[in-house]
């Protein structure tokens, strides 16, 4: 079982977490923006096919708490970071936010981070260098009050990339966001549905989607698909159950 994390705007935590119970998954916590849960290997593609409002899914690696750079290297040099990124994997410091955190320089937590994850990987491999010029493993460093969580996006651009829109107008409603509007709203697809004032017309076309029971992300691809770890088999499936 992977400890996996779909993340979302504020405030739409619970309708995620509803989405993720109706794939099958048990969550097991929820904080602001985050919804916790648990699955195997072919949680990964089905969650990024399925998941409507969520804006990634994230791979938990390590929770742990540092309030110095030395022990957010050799606590996340811990990690066995080799189960996931292979020898030729490409797994740069991608993203950090920090809040009310000790270490509060981003830029530092990212190379401490990145330093310690080569460093594991020159003990497993035996490698003195890394050419990183395989599949991608993004990894999100997220500090809250001392708290580290490490974990690797297994969906690459947000998952509101739908994939049936190349162009969008100066200020668009994201793709999730207007999911999330019709699922609140409690539409069901035997009734009408009526947007009188749509721009580009991305709410009718989520809605269409949810009625059609089309799985959102079944138009686009995903960094995970390329991981050795999860398999084509995995992902193979996962899309033919949702074309069916």
């Amino acid at each position: 079982m992977n400890h996996l994390c779909a993340t979302t705007a504020f405030g739409l935590e619970s309708v995620v977490k509803r989405e993720i119970a109706d794939l099958g998954f048990e969550t097991d916590g929820v904080e602001n923006g985050r919804v916790y849960f648990h699955g195997g290997t072919d949680a990964i593609p089905k969650a990024n096919l399925w998941l409507r409002c969520a804006d990634r899914v994230l791979l938990i690696m390590g929770q742990f708490k540092a309030v110095t750079f030395d022990e957010l290297f050799e606590q996340t040099k811990a990690l066995p970071w080799e189960d996931w990124i292979p020898e030729d994997g490409y797994f740069p410091a991608a993203k950090i936010t920090s809040v009310k955190s000790t270490l509060f320089s981003k830029s530092d937590g990212q190379r401490i981070v990145k330093k310690a994850v080569v460093e594991r990987m020159k003990s497993v491999y035996k490698q003195d260098w890394f050419k990183e010029e395989g599949a991608q493993y993004p990894i999100h460093i997220q500090i809250l009050k001392d708290e580290v969580t490490l974990s690797i996006d297994t969906s690459g651009s947000g998952l509101n990339r739908r994939g049936y829109r190349q162009y969008a107008n100066g200020a668009p409603l994201k793709e999730t966001m207007a999911a999330a509007l019709v699922l609140l709203s409690r539409w069901q697809p035997e009734r009408f549905f009526l947007d009188p004032l749509c721009g580009s017309g991305t709410i009718v076309i989520e809605a269409a989607m949810i009625g059609k029971n089309i799985a959102p992300g079944l138009r686009r691809h995903f960094v995970s698909e390329a991981w050795e770890a999860v398999g084509t088999k995995a992902w193979d499936l996962a899309r033919l159950e949702a074309e069916q």
